[in-house]
């Protein structure tokens, strides 16, 4: 087993992970316990982790500015309209679906208002904090990525198959609710101090 380090892998760099499938899981019986509790293995998987996620927002970021842009919208905007589509919610709201701050929010929303794709309602749980919903203008921009989105979908379904896109689908969206729990437990547990020495 290798020594336990407590600082971060430089990119590209740390442990030999070839026992990785190609489907990007692990193989049955290619780690030993030894091995899964190896803190170089871990960091290494965090690492990689991190890695795809940060090259799949900036993949995610430009595939989408190129759906919203013959609707008129930009990707921000498509998604703050997207996440009030359902239902009307306050930008606070808005923010922790999201997974971003109240402030870049409240920009879109403000601007998104000022060009007549989404309004402001009054918030019967909160006089101040009102609800952003899109206006019929921001569903219409909406409806025009539909087509672009569903052929890109398809795309998608053929290069991965479909039972490996849906289990791509619940591996993030476990990832998501693992690093939920962590920062609901303890907001600094997902930044450990050092180990002493």
């Amino acid at each position: 087993m290798r020594e336990a380090t407590h600082e971060p892998l430089p990119v590209g760099g740390g442990a030999d992970l070839d026992h990785l499938d190609h489907a990007g899981g692990i193989g049955a019986g290619e780690f030993g316990d030894a091995e899964f509790g190896d803190t170089r293995t871990q960091q290494d998987l965090l690492s990689r982790t991190a890695l795809g996620v940060f090259r799949l927002n900036g993949q995610f970021l430009a595939i989408s500015e190129e759906l919203a842009k013959p609707a008129g919208l930009t990707a921000a905007w498509w998604q703050v309209l997207g996440a009030v589509l359902r239902e009307p919610l306050p930008v606070a709201g808005i923010a922790r679906s999201m997974g971003i701050t109240r402030q870049s929010v409240q920009r879109i929303a403000d601007l998104l208002v000022a060009k007549g794709l989404a309004e402001y309602a009054p918030n019967p749980a909160h006089r101040r904090a009102k609800l952003l919903r899109p206006t019929e203008e921001g569903r219409g921009a909406v409806d025009r990525i539909g087509p672009g989105h569903a052929a890109l979908a398809a795309r998608l379904t053929a290069e991965l198959g479909d039972a490996a896109f849906a289990e791509t689908v619940r591996a993030l969206e476990r990832l998501a609710t693992a690093l939920d729990a962590l920062e609901s437990a303890a907001p600094s547990a997902t930044v450990p101090a050092p180990a002493p020495e």
